[in-house]
């Protein structure tokens, strides 16, 4: 894991005097004012795995019982800032650090007589470990692969998201200084830093999680600290059909989508799973296909041999280096991929993706931002004009038409759930104008419970368009209408086939 460097454990140390996490026994009124800047050496492995579902400060019990743990937190983390020693904790490995800190610990319960049970000093130890190793109250939501989203805004209850339920913790930060420090930790992975005068920042985790950090005076009540966090073992597409996400004619139907090569958008909403569906789309590309991805931040896990991964960077402290989407995109191009695959589409990079379909990267994917497929044409219509004012928004539309063959959306249902709603072609009737055909779609059918969502995938038509050309051309015409078959299509209602 990263060391601290240095430089940084000048922030730590000040002559034989110890400074930590904005506390001072010597200095300057400033450095008393601004709390220090010291990295995490990564995460504090724990000693009860389960300390997450037991510890009764997660869990509400009782908020005076809380308090008292806090309160004895700062009793015991001052003691333990006079006594430990930095330097020597920074040539420590994570769990040789964590040893040392418990001998420590004990010690002072025992000078000090304080009445403590073994699970109260275990709580004491994993929270004092991850604030000087990591990254204090977040460590036990970081270390848990079923929270998806960790928010805080000052010193209110965290509030994280569980298998896409928000929750509300009674975990919190002690004072608005701790969550600054552990801001100043995040982003100074990164080589950024957020002040006053640079008061927004994104940034990102060993892990890759996603984090967005903003500071007083954009925000009026303390730091607010946003994680977004990704799965390390990526969701199948069978995992999605257990799921409900798609039902298993769907699933097939988006394998032969992915394996005739069409143009594919993949749209939704926030926290909807669309780089999810993406990185499974990607999964069914052949093995012998060079494949180049753009991503803001590098999520997509593809098993394929030939694969090289582009990632943006935002600008430096002085405002420069900054590497765009469209940079990517760009130059991608000179990179002879036979698939171009971008995390998300989100400004003017749209019009060189649509580019660069039209010019033989065709079975090309990217996310979008947009609730339905009808929407994807003003949305994408927009970006574009972006970059390109000059274009009207009937070129624009038309090229859209033209180069896009399958839009799929998903949407995240308020139970939570992550729900396929439609897969539809791009299709340019010549009388008609443009128009989208679904191919699926998913039923609610009558009234929902309160507590769950239910419904099904129902196949609604027959492809008419390009999907049906290509699968032909690769031999999956008997597959693809079997898929559809499966979820309820009728063939001879649809003209095509009559």
């Amino acid at each position: 894991m990263a060391r601290l460097s240095p430089l940084l454990v000048c922030n730590w140390c000040v002559g034989s005097k110890v400074i930590m996490f904005g506390k001072k026994t010597a200095g300057s009124k400033d450095d008393l004012q601004k709390p220090s800047i010291s990295q995490p050496t990564g995460r504090t492995p724990r000693a009860n795995t389960d300390a997450y579902e037991r510890d009764p400060v997660i869990q509400g019990v009782g908020a005076s019982s809380a308090d008292s743990v806090r309160e004895l937190k700062r009793l015991v983390f001052a003691r333990l800032v006079e006594v430990i020693d930095a330097a020597q904790l920074l040539r420590m490995d994570v769990p040789a650090g964590r040893a040392h800190i418990a001998h420590l610990l004990n010690d002072i319960v025992i000078t000090e007589k304080l009445k403590l049970t073994a699970t109260e000093e275990q709580v004491l130890l994993d929270e004092i470990s991850d604030d000087m190793l990591g990254f204090g109250p977040l460590e036990r939501f970081l270390s848990k692969d079923n929270v998806s989203d960790i928010m805080v805004y000052g010193t209110e209850p965290i509030y994280i998201e569980v298998d896409g339920v928000m929750k509300r913790t009674d975990v919190r930060f002690r004072d608005n200084e701790q969550l600054y420090n552990v801001c100043q930790r995040i982003v100074s992975l990164v080589g950024r830093r957020v002040d006053e005068s640079s008061p927004i920042c994104d940034a990102r985790l060993k892990d890759g999680s996603r984090v967005n950090v903003i500071v007083p005076p954009i925000s009026l009540h303390g730091p607010a600290l946003t994680i977004r966090r990704f799965r390390k073992d990526m969701v199948t597409i069978n995992q999605m059909v257990d799921l409900g996400t798609i039902s298993a004619g769907g699933a097939e139907l988006l394998r032969i989508i992915a394996r005739t090569r069409c143009n594919l958008i993949v749209v939704g909403g926030t926290g909807s799973g669309k780089t999810t569906l993406l990185n499974v789309m990607a999964g069914f590309i052949e093995p012998g296909e060079r494949i180049v991805t753009c991503e803001d931040t590098a999520e997509l896990q593809l098993s394929q041999p030939h694969v090289v991964r582009l990632e943006t960077r935002p600008p430096n402290i002085e405002r420069k280096g900054e590497i765009t989407m469209r940079d990517l995109v760009r130059n991608c191009l000179r990179m002879r991929p036979d698939r171009i695959v971008v995390g998300e589409v989100r400004g003017p990079e749209a019009f060189d993706l649509l580019q660069a379909m039209n010019t033989g990267h065709d079975g090309s994917m990217g996310t979008l931002h947009a609730n339905t497929p009808e929407e994807a044409f003003s949305r994408i219509t927009a970006l574009v004009t972006m970059g390109y004012g000059s274009l009207s928004p009937e070129i624009i539309e038309k090229m859209f038409v033209d180069t896009i063959d399958v839009i799929v959306s998903l949407q995240r249902m308020r139970d939570g759930t992550r729900r396929v709603t439609q897969i539809a072609e791009v299709v340019d009737l010549k009388v008609e104008g443009a128009k989208l055909n679904t191919l699926l779609t998913y039923d609610m059918g009558g009234e929902q419970s309160a507590e769950r969502i239910t419904g099904r995938h129902v196949a609604v038509n027959a492809p008419r368009g390009a999907l049906l050309e290509r699968a032909a051309y690769y031999g999956e015409s008997k597959n693809l209408m079997g898929a559809l078959v499966q979820d309820g299509l009728d063939e001879r209602k649809n003209g095509k086939y009559d």
